[in-house]
């Protein structure tokens, strides 16, 4: 298959975007030591940190011994729980820090950003035996609709709760929104082929974080690992996942609803035309960036709010 020419499909506010990026977090950094990795990544996130709106407030806390952060602007009976991108590697409470605060700001939810342990100081399940059990300890200090939200890796997190939660937990899931979600899909077809050599995220890239999150060969058949190896997709919450075009990851969001619907459930799949992986940091820069950052808080808000968010549909 022909690589994708970038030079069209990418506008010159992505690439503005992306050389921003680049002078902080090189194109090359998986070869660099973990902690100069973090290093990196937090300088470049820290680039692109914006003000806190007017009116949020925020407390670090603990929720199920995992450290959080809550966002209010008042009184909510909507929870927003938010995992962290950064390929179960980098990240953290600063990383999407103003992402949740805007998020909490436009819509009135309060969110809550969970600060999940990192591989490889931590390796698979323990980073999503961190985001359950804050989930749980958070649905048990808050009544309420609870909204799983979440990016790249914090995509996977979301669902992989989602999934794991049927049963447990009925009826407190209004439902999902995940953000150039990694849930596993089929390596051979799609995004995986057509962008596997994708600005801001390859197949290479994606391949070392997987070592790295599972200490090794990658769990079979765990949707607690991938969401996308579960053999049973009924019983989920209302889901809406968020894709880049440009991004090898982008077929995981069109199998994830394509799997919900196929099961009776309520899903829809929206790709971002000419975007590439990590483009919540160019909302700023980028009027494409800024549009499906509106749909994305659109699609929080109409979920809490027990509605099917029609602009998508």
């Amino acid at each position: 298959m022909n690589q994708p020419d970038y030079g069209v499909l990418l506008d010159d506010e992505i690439w503005a975007y992306m050389r921003r990026s680049d002078e902080f977090y090189p194109p090359d950094a998986v070869g660099l030591s973990i902690e100069d990795q973090r290093a990196v990544y937090n300088k470049m996130c820290a680039a692109f940190h914006q003000t806190h709106p007017d009116g949020v407030q925020t407390w670090d806390v603990t929720f199920g011994g995992v450290p959080c952060r809550r966002y209010e602007v008042g009184a909510s009976d909507i929870t927003v729980i938010y995992y962290h991108g950064g390929g179960f590697v980098v990240g953290g409470l600063e990383s999407h820090d103003d992402v949740c605060a805007e998020i909490c700001a436009r819509i009135g939810y309060r969110v809550i950003s969970v600060d999940y342990r990192l591989a490889p100081e931590v390796i698979f399940p323990g980073c999503f035996n961190d985001a359950y059990d804050a989930f749980l300890a958070i649905a048990a200090e808050y009544a309420g609709g609870i909204v799983l939200a979440g990016d790249s890796a914090g995509g996977n997190l979301a669902a992989a709760v989602a999934h794991y939660a049927r049963g447990r937990i009925d009826g407190r899931i209004k439902g999902q929104v995940l953000i150039y979600p990694g849930l596993g899909g089929d390596p051979e077809q799609g995004s995986y082929i057509r962008h596997a050599n994708a600005p801001q995220l390859t197949v290479a890239d994606m391949a070392f974080y997987q070592q790295v999150r599972s200490g090794g060969e990658p769990p079979k058949c765990d949707p607690r690992y991938a969401p996308l190896h579960d053999t049973d997709f009924s019983g989920l919450p209302p889901s809406v996942m968020i894709t880049a075009e440009c991004d090898p990851l982008s077929s995981d969001g069109e199998a994830y609803s394509d799997a919900i619907l196929a099961a009776g459930g309520q899903a829809f799949w929206v790709e971002e035309l000419g975007l590439v992986h990590g483009y919540l940091r160019a909302r700023v820069m980028s009027q494409k960036a800024a549009a499906s950052f509106d749909r994305i808080v659109a699609a929080i808000s109409a979920l809490g709010a027990g509605d099917w968010p029609a602009e998508l549909s």
